[in-house]
């Protein structure tokens, strides 16, 4: 088991093209722990911003009476990719990995893959 800061590291190290990781509390918006970032990217910003879309998208899933577990949100953008995962394990309630790719370098399916092993040996 792998605990935050190691796990953090472990996002920008074995996912290529990863520039940002956070581990976020989508029931209060605040960022858990932090790596990467810029000045022209708030990595605490975009993490408490993306509460709002794990929160509306929760919402709209029980409004239509969905019996499904989230796995990721995947947000394109046309330099980035922004992607979340919600914790399933053993305290990962209300929370979520959130994981910034340059889309230049990045390869989806390898970071979806990478980050569900780094999710499943993270203790919190």
């Amino acid at each position: 088991m792998a605990n935050l800061e190691t796990s953090l590291k472990e996002c920008l190290s074995a996912i290529d093209g990863a520039s940002a990781a956070a581990l976020v509390d989508y029931t209060s918006g605040m960022a858990l722990g932090t790596l990467g970032g810029s000045k022209e990217f708030n990595l605490e910003v975009a993490a408490a911003g993306n509460t709002d879309v794990v929160r509306a998208k929760l919402r709209t899933m029980e409004l239509l009476g969905l019996k499904e577990e989230i796995e990721d949100i995947l947000i394109t953008l046309n330099s980035q990719y922004h992607l979340i995962r919600l914790l399933k394990g053993r305290g990962g309630n209300g929370l979520f990995l959130y994981l910034v790719l340059d889309a230049s370098r990045a390869n989806l399916a390898m970071a979806r893959h990478q980050l569900r092993r780094i999710e499943s040996e993270l203790e919190v």
